[in-house]
């Protein structure tokens, strides 16, 4: 029998957010959160009184689950601990005010603190019986760089030893996992001393723990801690308490609350799908499984009428054919083996204007309805679409950058799928090789990089690879690939810190089709012959090639008579070459995977980007 889905509450420190407190007040309420943690220095900023604060809580349904930080308060002498009280007093009249029931103390980092647990234990039990008289529970934290106190086990023993009911445990995800801490020992907590949970993901980085804390923290699934594995540990011990997020993150707290509050809340979801064998309830149903993914079934580049014409002479020298003009739209369908382009001159957009732009990704879905609720459960938006009664039923969502994601069946018979809404074009060219569509590479703002990575994580189910940074021509490029387990369906995700000046010229936020070939060798002469301007590759790439890889003195001439890119890894080898762009932006690469190989050459990057621009300069397109 099967476990039933609990719903739990999911809280949000307002930290997390920019803004001032009621704009993520708002914001929180919106992305569906049941409460929050509110930051002193978000509510000192405020101009709102605490009685303001809490009936803005109340009318948009968040609860103050907590509030927090209070420092520096244990192991200090006499006189400092006296202070220290009165400065509680203040606190706990506020909250009060506010009314908050929970308190975070963090471990002390002061220099007037002594290193003896007992002390510190006898002086957070006369808080606990202070806070217990305004009907406050305390929570005990111990920070990752506490001055004495910088584990959760330690923090336990010195609240058994304090022995007083209102007086518990916070469990920070950061400051366990970022010390390399065991998170199954929790079990030993009794459950009704484990009064909060913060949770937060970060990548592994060699730096100091504090500044690690406060500017590199992320939401849950866009870091490399085994969050899952931690919060399963955690609701193994009992803990029954909110969900929360504490995520100190520079980009975060610069960015739109709104969108962020979603992102932060898909995180959460997220994790406990991962964590709870039953999944997250959202709203009154559980979250539908990840889609079981079988392909891209297309990908749609909007455009001018200028555009349109340059990217279909471009499709027509890769040896793709016209293959069909939709019923109702201005879209034109471009076919050769499994690969599919839309090009849609339809909607008057700056972005689709000179070159074209990814307008959006349709992927093969088993369920693709399951697949739609799966993403509205998980925030993504609904994109309003009409299609004619005769036309297919296809439903799609916003990606962070805007793309359209589609879900949708292509079957073998066109009145069945998506395909039927094309009436036939009749002749084409022979061809050039091309197999499919291998990935889709696409430019994201630097702020929303991570926002994106755990879009397609969570709604696809893709997996992330590593992160690769590379030194590009114009600044340094930070990189991802996602791929389903079975590497049918793969997103390059690329974004560069700053961008001035322009990428070719004239070519920012690049996009690319990488379309797959089983002989790079065979297509690259072939498409030469139907007249792809293929970008040359320089004679210093494969000197260095041959002197680091000593390949075959054949596999070497063909690669250089062909401009053709070479990568390889412990799994197998990847080739690779591109043609011109034939806008502003868009551009395609044919590619050849050999054995498994995973990645996508990212390291030749810099060498094409070069070679983009040398052309452009030379020739003006």
């Amino acid at each position: 029998m099967s476990t039933p889905p609990v719903e739990r509450a999911r809280s949000i420190a307002t930290v997390c957010l920019s803004g001032s407190l009621e704009d993520k007040l708002t914001a929180a309420s919106a992305a569906g959160f049941d409460g929050v943690e509110i930051f002193e220095n978000d509510l000192i900023a405020s101009a709102a009184t605490p009685e303001r604060i809490r009936a803005q809580c109340a009318d948009l349904g968040l609860a103050i689950d907590l509030y927090q930080p209070f420092r520096d308060f244990e192991a200090v002498p006499r006189d400092v601990l006296r202070a220290n009280l009165r400065r509680a007093e203040h606190k706990f009249d506020l909250m009060a005010r506010l009314g908050a029931d929970l308190a975070l103390v963090c471990s002390s980092v002061s220099p007037e603190a002594v290193d003896d647990d007992d002390l510190a234990a006898e002086q957070l039990h006369d808080l606990a019986e202070l806070a217990a008289g305004r009907g406050i529970r305390i929570c005990y934290e111990a920070l990752a760089w506490g001055r004495f106190v910088d584990t959760y086990e330690r923090a336990w023993r010195i609240v058994r030893r304090a022995d007083h009911p209102a007086l518990g445990v916070c469990l920070d995800s950061f400051h366990i996992l970022s010390r390399g801490g065991d998170p199954t020992t929790i079990r030993t907590i009794p459950a009704e001393k484990l009064f909060f949970l913060q949770l937060a993901d970060a990548p592994r980085m060699n730096m100091d723990l504090l500044q690690w804390s406060r500017h590199h923290r992320l939401f849950p699934g866009q870091g490399e801690f085994d969050l899952a594995g931690f919060l399963g540990a955690v609701l193994a011990a009992g803990y029954a308490g909110p969900l929360s997020l504490e995520v100190f993150n520079d980009v975060f707290r610069q960015a739109d609350p709104g969108p962020a509050a979603v992102d932060a809340m898909r995180s959460l979801l997220a994790l406990e799908e991962a964590a709870v064998p039953a999944g997250p309830v959202v709203g009154d149903r559980s979250l539908p499984e990840p889609p079981e993914l079988a392909g891209p079934a297309f990908v749609e580049l909007g455009a001018d009428a200028g555009a349109g014409e340059r990217l279909g002479s471009t499709l027509a020298a890769l040896g793709f054919r016209p293959a069909g003009r939709h019923r109702s739209k201005p879209v034109r369908l471009w076919e050769q083996g499994d690969a599919r382009i839309l090009v849609n001159t339809g909607p008057d957009r700056p972005e689709h204007r000179g070159g074209g732009a990814l307008a959006a990704i349709g992927v093969h879905s088993a369920d693709p309805r399951a697949a739609t609720r799966r993403a509205e459960g998980l925030l993504a938006p609904v994109l309003p679409r009409s299609a004619r009664p005769d036309e297919a039923d296809l439903s799609s969502v916003a990606a962070p950058d805007g793309t359209a994601l589609f879900f949708c069946r292509t079957g073998a018979d066109r009145d069945a799928s998506w395909l039927g809404d094309f009436d036939p074009e009749p002749g084409g060219t022979a061809g050039a090789g091309v197999t499919g569509i291998d990935h889709v590479a696409m430019t994201q703002p630097f702020d929303h990089f991570d926002e994106a990575i755990l879009f397609y994580r969570s709604v696809l189910g893709l997996d992330p690879e590593p992160p690769v940074e590379f030194a590009a021509p114009f600044g340094l490029v930070r990189s991802r690939l996602v791929l389903d387990p079975g590497g049918t369906v793969r997103l390059a995700l690329d974004s560069a810190v700053l961008r001035r000046g322009s990428w070719a010229p004239a070519v920012p936020n690049p996009q690319h089709v990488a379309l797959s070939t089983d002989d790079v060798f065979a297509t690259a002469r072939a498409v030469r012959e139907l007249g792809a301007p293929v970008v040359a590759i320089p004679d210093n790439y494969y000197d260095d090639l041959d002197a680091r890889l000593e390949l075959d003195p054949g596999l070497a001439a063909r690669l250089r008579e062909c401009s053709v890119l070479y990568d390889r890894d412990a799994r197998g080898e990847y080739l690779h070459f591109s043609v011109a762009v034939p806008g502003s932006r868009v551009f395609f690469e044919v590619v050849q995977r050999v054995g498994g190989y995973r990645g996508r050459g990212e390291h030749n990057a810099p060498v094409r980007m070069a070679a983009h621009r040398r052309r452009r300069l030379a020739t003006g397109s």
